[in-house]
């Protein structure tokens, strides 16, 4: 069994036994990768504070995101075909988060389908939503969410159409990979994974197949696609799935203030400042780089969470410093799944938390929801207001 000491790996052991094109879907943005790589670059600008002779007993990483109580401000962000990385990896993400007490968010794009990630969890998670063209599917999936009882609806507003990710083109990316002789020569390589896959019967998208109005295999699936993302997304319509769904409502790839300000009248109950983790708008800013002038504009009156480039525990305590309430992981915690299944997942978060009370200890705090500003040495212009 290896040590794990970091993300870092977990992310190696991922890169053995996945095969490439889903490894490749996870550590990838788009077009030339700019912002993919700021996401996490931007975060080794920012320099913690060290303060000595405090008393570092009573340490807590405990705190709410939208209400709901947590063991750290760490969620499992929404990721397309989780369980691509390791069978079934929807619902070994989701089983590890419950039992950590961090929540989990299943994307709309995932494997597993949201009835079967609700048949093998006990607590609430929360529900990821894309719009599409098709506005039946739109409404059958806040229905489906509903009947799971989803404790919270994510919906994402900036893949109104996709990005290029040339990995993914290059790799003639699908779910399941298409019986190639490239992909069996991969494929023979990643017996570990071949034999998951041969024990399950959830290979392709479960929320859209069978779901979709025609939709009924793997080819129709692709076009369908394709097609569906739907580019007339507008704060009408955000306004009509905020009323039909009627809980707690989070908006996703917020990167502007102006964005942020609309989204705080609109009376959502928390924002995730987030590019799509460097896999849309290839050239925009970094989610932490973006992070402090939204805080200034809104977090009086909208919680703040933040998402993007986040690989350790140290990396959630400097977002939380510049203002976020919370945090979100996606390749962190995808690593661990794709390297270790249901265990790595676990991992991953202990890694975080483990990193997060240490560091808290350094820092000379005691809470984490008491770290502020003033625990960062942030380099000049890391915050300037920018053209």
């Amino acid at each position: 069994m290896p040590v794990i000491t970091c993300i870092d790996d977990l992310k190696r052991i991922h890169r053995r036994r996945a095969p490439r094109m889903f490894f490749d879907y996870c550590e990838s943005g788009s077009y030339t990768e700019q912002t993919f790589r700021d996401n996490c670059d931007d975060f080794a600008k920012l320099r913690l504070r060290q303060k000595v002779a405090v008393d570092m007993t009573g340490r807590t990483t405990a705190a709410t995101m939208v209400g709901q109580p947590v063991s750290m401000p760490v969620a499992l962000a929404p990721v397309g075909m989780t369980g691509m990385q390791c069978a079934d990896g929807e619902i070994k993400a989701a089983r590890a988060a419950e039992r950590f007490g961090v929540p989990f968010t299943l994307s709309t794009m995932s494997v597993c389908s949201i009835e079967d990630v609700a048949a093998h969890t006990t607590k609430p998670f929360w529900f990821q939503l894309y719009v599409m063209r098709d506005e039946d599917f739109v409404s059958g999936m806040i229905a489906r969410a509903k009947a799971a009882k989803c404790s919270a609806l994510v919906l994402t507003l900036d893949l109104q159409i996709l990005g290029q990710r040339h990995k993914d083109l290059k790799n003639d990316l699908t779910a399941p990979p298409r019986l190639t002789v490239k992909n069996l020569l991969n494929l023979a390589t990643k017996p570990q994974w071949c034999l998951g896959m041969l024990g399950t019967k959830r290979r392709s998208f479960g929320n859209i197949v069978g779901h979709a109005r025609g939709v009924g295999d793997l080819g129709s699936l692709m076009s369908w696609t394709k097609e569906q993302f739907d580019p007339q997304l507008d704060w009408n319509k955000v306004r009509k799935i905020r009323d039909a769904w009627g809980g707690k409502f989070i908006l996703k790839g917020i990167l502007d203030v102006e964005d942020a300000q609309r989204a705080a009248d609109f009376g959502a109950d928390a924002i995730i400042v987030s590019n799509h983790g460097g896999r849309q708008l290839d050239g925009a800013l970094s989610s932490i780089r973006m992070l402090p002038s939204i805080v200034r504009a809104v977090a009086d009156r909208i919680e703040v969470h933040m998402d993007g480039g986040i690989r350790s525990g140290q990396d959630v305590l400097k977002a939380l410093a510049l203002g976020a309430t919370g945090t979100f992981i996606g390749r962190s915690y995808i690593y661990g799944l794709g390297a270790m299944g249901e265990a790595g997942v676990t991992t991953a978060l202990d890694v975080i938390r483990k990193e997060m009370d240490t560091t808290l200890a350094l820092m000379g705090e005691q809470d984490v929801r008491r770290v502020r500003r003033e625990n960062l040495l942030v380099p000049k212009g890391f915050e300037g207001d920018w053209d």
